[in-house]
């Protein structure tokens, strides 16, 4: 092996966050290689094509498209030559079980104004809630954004000495409050609570154990939009893609990684071996797998004591599953938008059920994406791609799915049939697909069929993920849902951007003698 092939770096994993840390690599004038399991790249970005129907399987939801701009720009590339981006106003409809509906408004004032005919003196503690959110977002911006965080000792540069702006900012963090508990100080209507806890299932974890400063993402989507993609979501990997192979990424689809190798002293990486057992050497590794599963499974044997090292430093908790139902309709509801909500009656008993029972709720919320409100090619003429997403516990030991699966697929279309108000949906379904935690698992290889990597459980330090540069093992970053900042599509692009920026500032591998894409 030449040394020029020692030099490049290797990216693990070809979902959004591996293909994010490849093109931002390239562009910056590196040679790498990325390996991906998989026929496709994108990994849970994946779509089902079958009878005229087209779904995106995985996420739906395109939000803070900024950071994916971002990755475009260290190509000096424009993102519209890629991608067709639409903006959705209202993001959500919700449905209620008392059979009341309410739309999720990007404008503040227009939210305001619905909020007082929907929940009479409601709209004063929204602004406040609202005020709070964009404050916290501002935080995360400064200090948990754009570089490898692990912890709070990363957030704040201590050796810069005390600024007491920076204790202004982490008293407004709330640490030690849960966003379900900040959410119902300023709006105690249960409907419109339960409607703000959701912006937390982006990270798969309950509201009532999660941190308040994820009551950010409020604000990170009402002032930045909801977008859709058109082609899909996976849309998105397929412009990543071809942007890594204009740059001179070598994608590897359908090669998979058994191993990362490690010196002798166990405390570097060296490079990787495949799957068919060829071995491949490295300067660096980025791992886009998820971070808990890499070090047991791809580093584990090699250097125990860096393993140890991770497992010592927090515990480790899957974030939630989920069942998917993926439903061809022959006739379109017209009552829906593109993005659903149907909720619980109870949140309390819901989350209760899924993060503390760690069975499926009797009762569950569903969430729907009707595409074809946007781009009415995802379905026959007058049909719909309907993809329901309702979450489940992560896999516990005694779920065996394809027992359980008929009976909750039951209770889902009763909950689509009455608060949904859907009383007809067996009758308009034509073509039907699913997918359940068993599926996630053994699909994308994530603990425990989590869809959301790491859950952000912990009203002090729920928010911490693993830093996306180890600390354990020399030439190891870490990228992914499970990685900091954390789950969302977002915050996976935006996870290998800042694996690919620390590597670089790192000065981890030598760069390629070809010259790097201009900026």
């Amino acid at each position: 092996m030449s040394k020029h092939d020692k030099d490049r770096v290797g990216v693990i994993g070809g979902g959004l966050g591996g293909l994010a840390a490849a093109c931002t690599l390239a562009a910056r004038g590196y040679d790498v290689v990325l390996f991906e399991k998989s026929p496709w790249l994108g990994g849970k970005a994946a779509e089902l094509n079958e009878a005229g129907f087209r779904f995106d399987m995985g996420p739906t939801i395109l939000t803070i498209p900024a950071v994916l701009r971002r990755v475009f720009e260290e190509a000096g590339r424009k993102i519209e030559d890629y991608l067709d981006l639409v903006r959705l106003d209202p993001q959500w409809r919700c449905f209620f079980t008392d059979g009341s509906v309410l739309d999720l408004a990007a404008d503040e004032d227009e939210m305001a104004m619905t909020l007082d005919e929907f929940a009479p003196g409601s709209s004063a503690g929204y602004r406040k809630f609202l005020s709070l959110s964009e404050r916290l977002h501002r935080i995360s911006d400064d200090y948990f954004f754009w570089k490898s965080i692990g912890g709070i000792g990363d957030m704040i540069d201590v050796k810069g000495g005390f600024k007491p702006k920076i204790l202004g900012d982490v008293i407004s963090m709330r640490m030690g409050r849960s966003v379900g508990g900040t959410v119902r100080k300023y709006v105690p209507d249960a409907r419109v609570s339960q409607m703000l806890d959701h912006f937390t299932q982006y990270v798969g974890s309950s509201p009532e154990a999660s941190p308040a400063v994820l009551c950010g993402i409020a604000h990170m989507q009402t002032a930045e939009g909801v977008w859709y993609p058109m082609g899909g979501t996976r849309a998105v990997p397929v412009a990543l893609a071809k942007l890594a192979e204009e740059l001179g990424v070598e994608l590897r689809p359908g090669v998979g990684v058994n191993r990362i190798l490690v010196g002798p002293t166990g405390d570097r990486v060296l490079g990787v071996e495949t799957d068919t057992g060829e071995r491949v050497d490295l300067a660096a590794v980025v791992s886009n797998a998820d971070s808990v599963r890499t070090h047991r499974e791809l580093v584990n044997g090699a250097a125990p004591k860096a393993v140890k090292r991770f497992e010592n430093r927090r515990g480790y908790e899957a974030a939630c599953s989920g069942v998917v139902l993926y439903l061809g309709l022959n006739k379109a509801y017209d009552h829906l938008l593109h993005h659903d909500f149907v909720f619980s009656r109870d949140p309390h008993e819901e989350f209760d059920y899924i993060y503390n029972k760690g069975e499926p709720a009797p009762d569950p919320t569903c969430y729907l994406a009707a595409t074809s409100r946007t781009e009415p090619g995802t379905a026959p003429p007058g049909g719909e791609a309907l993809y329901v997403l309702v979450h489940t516990p992560y896999l516990r030991p005694h779920h065996d799915w394809n027992k359980m699966l008929p009976e909750y697929r039951r209770v889902i279309l009763n909950k689509l049939k009455t608060t949904g108000k859907m009383p007809d949906i067996e009758d308009r379904i034509v073509f039907e697909a699913a997918l359940t935690p068993q599926d996630i698992h053994d699909r994308y290889r994530v603990l425990d069929g989590a869809i959301y990597g790491l859950a952000s459980h912990g009203k002090w330090f729920g928010a911490f993920k693993p830093a996306n540069r180890s600390p354990d093992l020399k030439g190891l970053y870490l990228a992914g849902g499970a990685a900091h900042p954390g789950p969302g599509m977002p915050m996976v692009l935006m996870s290998g951007w800042i694996a690919a920026d620390t590597l670089d500032r790192d000065k981890a591998a030598p760069k390629a003698t070809r010259e790097p894409v201009a900026v």
